[in-house]
């Protein structure tokens, strides 16, 4: 299971901007953990969505509870997959 479930939603208004969008619950852990968690999804979508984000669409990344001891380059590894999925 990843570390973050993704959501994304065209929004059809003609701008091609790709738009992001960050959460972590309570669930995950206290405030000290999802700051970091939220930090490193921030570095995350920095490096991975110029390139494979959706074009002019909303991005949403929810934070789950394995994603703040899973390495980095897995992250990206999973994002990546799961932009391609939704590319297709």
């Amino acid at each position: 299971m990843p570390g973050f479930v993704l959501l994304v939603r065209a929004r059809d208004d003609g701008d091609a901007t790709k738009r992001i969008g960050i959460t972590v619950s309570k669930k995950v852990g206290n405030a000290v953990v999802r700051n970091r968690m939220k930090r490193r999804f921030r570095a995350l979508v920095r490096d991975v969505l110029p390139d494979s984000g959706i074009a002019g669409a909303d991005h949403v990344l929810i934070g789950r509870p394995g994603g703040i001891e899973r390495d980095f380059s897995r992250l990206r590894v999973e994002l990546k997959k799961a932009l391609g999925k939704l590319a297709r």
